[in-house]
Formats: C-alpha cells, sequence, structure tokens
C-alpha cells in the first residue's frame, strides 16, 4: 500500500473517530455562535479553500419572475410568487398551512419546515418567525386559500408537495436556478428598498446579532413592520396570476 493511501485513511479517521462516522452538529449560542467551534488545518488535511466569492448563486430577474408566473400551473406560480415575494426557504414554503395565516393573510408564522414530505422543525432556531406579506400578493393568497385546509401546496391526492416535484415543475417552465435563487431575490429587494437590517433578518430568518436582539422589540411593532414592507413592495409584477385567482393586479400598482 503506497504511502499516499496510508496518509488518506489516517486522516479520514481523525475526521470521522470523535463522531462515530457521523458530521458532528455544533452547539450553539442563543446568538447562533458555537460553543466550541472547531478550527480545521485545511493546509494540513489538504482540503481546498471555499471562496465564497466564486461560489455559483444562481439568481432570477424580475422578468423571469414574471414569465413563470404566467406559465407555470396555478399551485406552483403561487408557490413561486410565495417564495419570491416573502424570501421563505422552500422547506418552509411547503409546509405552510392555511392556519399559519393572519385572517387578511398579511402575517405569516414560520413555524416548520417540510423534507421529503415529512414535517421537521425549521433550519434553525431564528428561522421560527413572522413574515410580513405585502398586500398585494395577500390578495392572491386571499382567493388562492379561499375554501382551503391544511397544507397549502398538495397534490391531487391530497399530498403535499414535494421538492423534487416543484423543482421539476421549475426546470419543465425553463428555470434552471433552483428556488433559493428566488431567496437571493427577496433579499435584494428588501436591500434596494431600504428596509432595516433587523426587519430582512427576522423576514427571511438569518441569525441575529446582539444589536438585533436589543431591538427586538421592534418586531411587535406591527405599524413599523408593514409600512416598511409595502415600501419595499414586491419588486416584480404578478401578471396573470391575480386574475387568474379572482384578485385582478394592475402591473402599475406593483413595486
Amino acid at each position: 500500500m503506497c504511502f499516499t493511501h496510508i496518509y488518506y485513511i489516517q486522516v479520514g479517521r481523525f475526521i470521522t473517530y470523535p463522531t462515530n462516522g457521523r458530521v458532528p452538529r455544533f452547539t450553539k449560542t442563543e446568538e447562533e455562535d458555537q460553543l466550541h467551534p472547531r478550527v480545521w488545518n485545511y493546509e494540513f488535511i489538504q482540503l481546498p479553500l471555499v471562496i465564497k466569492e466564486k461560489q455559483s448563486r444562481p439568481s432570477v430577474t424580475e422578468a423571469e419572475i414574471s414569465g413563470l408566473l404566467s406559465s407555470l400551473k396555478e399551485r406552483y406560480a403561487v408557490l413561486v410568487a410565495l417564495v419570491a415575494g416573502t424570501g421563505l426557504r422552500i422547506g418552509e414554503a411547503l409546509a405552510v398551512r392555511t392556519e399559519d395565516f393572519d385572517p387578511d393573510r398579511r402575517v405569516l408564522h414560520v413555524r416548520r419546515s417540510v423534507w421529503h414530505r415529512r414535517e421537521q422543525m425549521p433550519k434553525t432556531p431564528s428561522a421560527i418567525r413572522l413574515v410580513d406579506i405585502p398586500e398585494r400578493l395577500a390578495r392572491v393568497l386571499r382567493g388562492y386559500t379561499e375554501g382551503k385546509d391544511g397544507f397549502l401546496f398538495t397534490t391531487r391526492a391530497g399530498r403535499v408537495l414535494d421538492q423534487r416535484n416543484s423543482l421539476k415543475a421549475l426546470h419543465g417552465a425553463g428555470n434552471r436556478g433552483g428556488f433559493h435563487a428566488f431567496r437571493r431575490f427577496r433579499f435584494a429587494v428588501l436591500r434596494r428598498g431600504g428596509a432595516p437590517e433587523n426587519l430582512i433578518k427576522l423576514w427571511l430568518g438569518h441569525s441575529q446579532n446582539l444589536m438585533d436582539l436589543y431591538a427586538a422589540q421592534l418586531r411587535y411593532d406591527v405599524a413599523y413592520r408593514r409600512e416598511w414592507c409595502e415600501k419595499a413592495g414586491l419588486g416584480f409584477e404578478l401578471s396573470e396570476l391575480g386574475y387568474k385567482l379572482g384578485a385582478p393586479i394592475r402591473p402599475s400598482l406593483v413595486a
């Protein structure tokens, strides 16, 4: 056996032995900081450095979103509008139930996620949150949820939609960027609209720093949240989706 082979076996044992082959989960504080951070010697174990600036981060444009809303079937079109207009992760969006909304569909309580059609806790404690919804999108949701009970996005048999099938529908409509591109789009819209950083973190479910925790009381100021939500707007036209659901949306009114 060559030395290189032995070397990589030993490195593998060094990495996996403490956790019996499982990837270790880091204990975190309430501020989402690692309690006992692990520092790896990448040069010693010869792992490539991850340069975030060079990572592929697919994005989506306003025109592409409007085109998808016109071409997709109703349930997938509403799903795209929801993730692009709120920044929800796809697992969080598929886990949304009608009872998670307030009566006007203006506020969504994110409480769970879905993976392979199974409910689970959201990605992090910060992911359990309130998300304010622009009125133009809320109109569409009021029409779509009328008469519905339970999961918002289901198959004809009543089963919750799967990420794979949803992504297949997206690819079939000509979009190859994946659902996370809509989350990035929402972040850009909020930043461009001047929304406060603490609200962006709240709506997207990002971890909070100490200053965010000091300003936590602002989360309970409904008027404050709603004002910034409407000011930022959607960033895309709802196209024909509003008309299909009986909630006419004039493009000139869409931010």
